[in-house]
């Protein structure tokens, strides 16, 4: 039973990995064409490239429990010293990205309108508070407090305008009033990753932490895979059913946008373990096992790539040549996503070799 509880699950690796290597894809269409499925719904909906971000978040959850359970979930100046260091790693470097962006424009010194929040910077603060409410809050309040953070996201929605798409979103008035509309994003008024709406992702972090407790707790392997496709199916089924009152939006992180996508993410990685783990498939997976042991730096690479391809041209000259082949636009932009993934991948796979996982 105790070898049951210690053998890492190379299923957790692997649903990683297929996150990041979506997140990269995502990120870098070839042009302004695409396929539906690769971009994110214009409000209200979901497509398959709004899963790449919560279940990320939903996976942290999970690494986060196994990264803790090593102190015994008791708090200690270690712990807060790799905790604090961590968070304030990841969100300067995120920071750090849209300076990057901006300078390659030639704007090096536009600290006035240099975004404050972004993809990397929700990573920190959820990682970061999360971790802490696990070493001072018992964990069987931890689902309490979720599902109450949840309620009154929803309750906020609903009284402030929070599914309308402007100015009056209570969203976007109070995200301006405490960081300013100059350090936001800036291609629609709400920030997809502004400060209010990580609250939700704190909760939707904490799903995965405690479903990681399931999976970490659970003394057999079957156990394991009976409670979390039970938790998918639940999560998933409760999502659903509140999309009439409280539709699906990822630019708000609805909160049923929160029980779908972690209930989507739980039976994945049920079904990743059931054949990966039980079963022994294991061949198939290695490409994406090694974005799953060094993740945050291949995003982290992949968007200083993206930013130096565009600034130098590179990006208009290789998707001219992919569209010089291939006519369909969407299938060219669909080529270069892949291509520019399979790069990063292969950078990956030499650290994967060597054994060198890079980690904050």
């Amino acid at each position: 039973m105790e070898n049951e509880k210690k053998r890492r699950l190379l299923s957790l690796d692997v649903l990683r990995g297929i996150t990041v290597a979506g997140m990269i894809v995502v990120n870098n269409a070839g042009g302004p064409q695409s396929y539906a499925s690769l971009q994110h719904s214009a409000w209200n909906g979901l497509t398959p490239c709004d899963l790449v971000f919560p279940f990320f978040l939903f996976i942290m959850g999970i690494s986060t429990y196994i990264a803790l359970r090593k102190f015994g979930f008791q708090p200690s100046a270690a712990a807060g010293k790799k905790i604090l260091r961590r968070t304030v790693l990841i969100f300067l470097i995120g920071v750090a990205l849209h300076w990057f962006d901006q300078a390659c424009d030639g704007e090096f010194l536009a600290f006035d309108t240099l975004r404050v929040t972004g993809v990397l910077q929700r990573i920190a603060l959820c990682y970061g508070i999360v971790s802490l409410l696990a070493l001072y809050v018992g964990h069987r309040w931890l689902g309490w407090l979720a599902g109450f953070i949840l309620a009154g996201y929803a309750v906020l929605l609903a009284a402030g305008n929070g599914y309308v798409l402007d100015e009056s979103n209570l969203l976007v008035v109070i995200d301006r009033s405490l960081l300013g509309a100059e350090h936001l994003y800036a291609k629609m008024p709400v920030d997809p990753e502004g400060l209010m709406s990580t609250l939700p992702a704190i909760a939707h972090t904490l799903i995965g932490f405690l479903c990681g407790k399931l999976i970490m707790e659970a003394p057999t392997l079957e156990r394991k895979l009976i409670l979390l496709f039970v938790a998918g199916f639940l999560l998933t089924a409760a999502g659903f059913l509140l999309t009439e009152a409280l539709p699906l939006n990822k630019r708000v992180w609805s909160p049923s946008f929160v029980l779908v996508t972690c209930g989507l993410a739980a039976s994945l990685q049920a079904v990743l373990m059931y054949f990966i783990d039980a079963r022994g498939k294991k061949k198939w997976c290695r490409f994406f096992e090694v974005f799953g042991v060094n993740p945050l730096f291949l995003y982290v690479l992949s968007e200083v790539a993206a930013i130096v391809v565009g600034a130098t041209g590179c990006k208009s000259v290789l998707y001219g040549g992919i569209r010089a082949v291939i006519a369909d636009p969407c299938l060219a932009s669909a080529v270069y996503s892949l291509l520019f993934a399979g790069v990063m991948g292969a950078f990956g796979y030499v650290l994967y070799k060597k054994k060198i996982y890079i980690k904050l």
